[in-house]
């Protein structure tokens, strides 16, 4: 992996267009506040709730078939006729909610098997998800970074296909992936503007570890036409991004437990931290508060989501911008 990550967004289009759930989310044009907001609402993505599906299910299938060598024609096609090898494939990983869930439909998609760990502090509901979709649930310490420590042993010592959503030195190529599914959003995005002929003149994109942030902004900055000031959105409790970029290296943030759960991230991605140095316009950091005004703001142009979900639109209304875009990354129902 180079310094300079690249993405095709056709390598998952193709792949998750064999999933029949896939589908194109809404670009919404909402009034909230008295505001005029771009709303990509992702509550329905793949009926899991979350932009992540695009991410773990697209990881899932491409490391099955970078295994095996088959071709993944249609989701059904490879779990009926799936050879030996492919059966005996387990994908370990970590998460905080959305993740987790994605790479275990993407498991039972194409027909793997899948162990989460989760912290202590992650609701059991969540947990009995995970079991709905197959997948082995192993709680491991009190913390999310504990968790990802937790998964990379696990699939060390157990012979398990490690698929985080977050980069570090000499751990790249599968949050790559996760990444490169992320694109598709973004590519949703473009076709609607180019049909539409008005583009967004801000986007706010919030940010954990950078995934998601890191992906909408390389293909903006690669084929958008008209090209909008890009803000990157953390809590205050974690903004390791924009820490990491004012150091000009990956640094450990320290703070307080954030009801931004997905967003809580203490360290940054490797991969999000190259694109989003020089793609970036600036960052923003926001409150508690913000993020729960946000989602009761939301609430009332009929959007259901999380104070995760609604970080960038916190900042929208905050702010002065005469076409502003913001991703509702997840449904409330889907994001603890």
């Amino acid at each position: 992996m180079t310094n300079k990550p690249t993405f095709d967004p056709t390598r998952p289009l193709e792949l998750l267009k064999a999933c029949s759930v896939y589908a194109s989310t809404p670009l919404v044009d909402a009034v909230i506040k008295n505001r005029h907001v771009l709303i990509k609402d992702e509550s329905a993505r793949m009926g899991l709730g979350a932009f992540k599906a695009l991410g773990g299910i697209y990881a899932v299938g491409q490391m099955i078939k970078e295994t095996i060598g088959t071709p993944i024609t249609s989701a059904e096609l490879l779990a009926d006729k799936m050879q030996d090898k492919a059966k005996s494939l387990t994908f370990i990983c970590a998460s905080a909610g959305n993740h987790g869930l994605a790479v275990a439909t993407g498991a039972a998609l194409f027909g793997a098997c899948a162990r989460v760990h989760l912290a202590t502090p992650v609701p059991e509901e969540f947990a009995q998800r995970l079991r709905a979709k197959g997948a082995q649930v192993v709680r491991s310490g009190d913390t999310y970074e504990a968790s990802i420590i937790a998964a990379m042993a696990d699939a060390a010592q157990n012979d398990g296909i490690h698929l985080a959503d977050g980069s570090w030195p000499g751990y790249t190529h599968a949050p790559h992936l996760v990444m490169e599914g992320y694109t598709v959003m973004a590519e949703e995005m473009r076709a609607a503007f180019e049909t539409r002929g008005q583009w967004p003149t801000r986007v706010y994109l919030q940010a954990g570890v950078g995934g998601l942030a890191a992906a909408i902004s390389y293909m903006i900055r690669l084929n958008w036409r008209e090209q909008p000031e890009i803000i990157i959105v953390e809590p205050t409790a974690a903004p390791c991004l924009a820490e990491s970029v004012a150091a000009g290296k990956l640094v450990t943030v320290s703070g307080p437990v954030s009801d931004m759960g997905r967003l809580d991230c203490k360290d940054a991605s490797l991969l999000a931290f190259e694109i989003l140095r020089d793609a970036a316009d600036r960052f923003v950091t926001i409150s508690e508060l913000q993020a729960k005004s946000a989602v009761a703001a939301a609430e009332t142009a009929g959007f259901s989501t999380t104070p995760s979900g609604a970080a960038g639109l916190a900042v929208a209304l905050a702010e002065t911008s005469e076409r502003p875009l913001v991703i509702l990354s997840e449904t409330a129902m889907g994001g603890t």
